[in-house]
């Protein structure tokens, strides 16, 4: 069964209990002029929000090449050669024929923007509406780009301000702060440490429903039983005494942080 917290629910005086969606949204002058001007502005395309968020994914604070674009967007690296050019021009990034694009401030706080609104919408999904979380992140790639910053705020205080999306990822603050993460592969674990998982890789729609199925999910607490050099498995014993082999591509996308 995969994992589900649809059933959650929200106790009474919480943000989600109290919430006013689904009254009249009364706003103050300053977010009126706010949203005025968003309307006036030239909305980013679903193209370019798509690039400036690949950029970060793959690089953070450093270059991301074409090919690498490429492969991450699956577009051919002539597309991506003209985008990054284009990018450029609107002050998005750093660019540089063969030695890949780097985001400029200006880039980063789109990046983190829509890294928030995407892990946001993530949550409000499984929390709220059912989805697993194998589904949720394809659902908020479509989502991410048709709601505005007033929405992502307002979804934000009805959620309670999560921290963490459901694959265990930091949501970034309103302000674009993103908290540090010092979790590491599954697979640069030692054998008799003890770790708790902090996140896991939404890129595999299977590998996430075998995790899901086998409750290896944020927060769940294991034992490293053994390391096989052979293999790259890494065994691994739950709070429930259920022993797992996870092979290499697993241990490497599963996050995790020592414990004691």
């Amino acid at each position: 069964m995969a994992l589900n917290q649809s059933d959650s629910g929200s106790p009474e005086g919480s943000p989600a209990a109290s919430s006013s969606i689904g009254k009249p949204l009364m706003l103050n002058a300053s977010i009126r002029r706010a949203m005025t001007d968003s309307a006036q502005a030239h909305p980013l395309s679903v193209s370019t929000g798509d690039y400036i968020k690949a950029i970060w994914t793959i690089a953070g604070d450093g270059a991301a090449s074409t090919k690498e674009v490429s492969c991450h967007l699956a577009v051919a690296p002539a597309s991506v050669t003209n985008m990054l050019g284009r990018l450029q021009t609107m002050g998005f990034v750093e660019y540089e024929r063969y030695h890949g694009a780097s985001l400029t401030e200006r880039g980063h706080e789109e990046a983190l923007r829509l890294v928030r609104r995407h892990r946001l919408i993530e949550t409000f999904l499984l929390e709220h509406l059912g989805y697993t979380w194998e589904e949720v992140h394809d659902e908020a790639e479509k989502l991410e780009h048709a709601v505005s910053d007033v929405f992502t705020e307002r979804l934000s205080e009805f959620l309670g301000h999560p921290g963490h999306d459901p694959h265990g990822d930091p949501i970034p603050t309103r302000e674009g702060i993103l908290q540090p993460d010092d979790s590491k592969p599954l697979g640069e674990a030692e054998a008799g440490q003890k770790v708790r998982i902090s996140k896991v890789s939404d890129e595999s729609i299977p590998m996430l429903d075998y995790l899901g199925e086998r409750g290896l999910v944020p927060g769940r607490v294991l034992t490293v039983r053994e390391i096989r050099d052979i293999d790259g498995v890494v065994v691994v014993e739950d709070a429930d005494g259920g022993i797992h082999h996870l092979g290499g591509p697993l241990v490497k996308s599963v996050f995790a942080q020592r414990i004691g």
